[in-house]
């Protein structure tokens, strides 16, 4: 047996559809543009904690090939790992200080500190609706002593 739409309600299933198409569609693009700033994030913290490693290792007591570490190296080393996202606006500060161990200025050498901040503009992508269009600044920062 059939059953009667009153007339009234032709299309409703269709204008039905299409609401709840958009809402899921947006719901699931949403949750892929998260994930990738969850992964980008992550990606800058470890590339950070792996530039301060790079620089502990290459102290002013290293006697291997690129030593001393130095900003420009250090940079080039984080573009190096970076790949996957737009490398020219990774930035990568690197700062040498004093600690109690550290014999003094430069401060690179054996016991001094060295600090390596990256910092990444984030866009998430431009066609989802209700999703802001300007970058996010994700930013991590490491912090080791020089160990050679």
């Amino acid at each position: 047996m059939k059953r009667r739409v009153p007339h009234g309600e032709r299309g409703s299933t269709l204008a039905e559809f299409a609401i709840a198409v958009t809402a899921s569609m947006t719901l699931i693009a949403g949750t892929v543009e998260f994930g990738r700033a969850l992964y980008t994030f992550h990606l800058i913290s470890n590339v950070a904690r792996l530039a301060t490693r790079y620089a502990i290792v290459r102290g002013s007591s290293c006697t291997v090939t690129g030593c001393p570490a130095t900003s420009d190296s250090i940079q080039t080393y984080v573009r190096g790992l970076t790949t996957e996202l737009n490398t020219s606006n990774v930035t990568a500060r690197t700062t040498w200080s004093s600690s109690t161990e550290c014999s003094g200025s430069p401060y690179n050498g054996p016991g001094c500190l060295v600090s390596v901040q990256v910092t990444y503009p984030f866009n998430f992508a431009p066609a989802i609706p209700m999703v802001p269009t300007f970058p996010i600044q994700i930013t991590s920062t490491s912090t080791m002593i020089i160990s050679q």
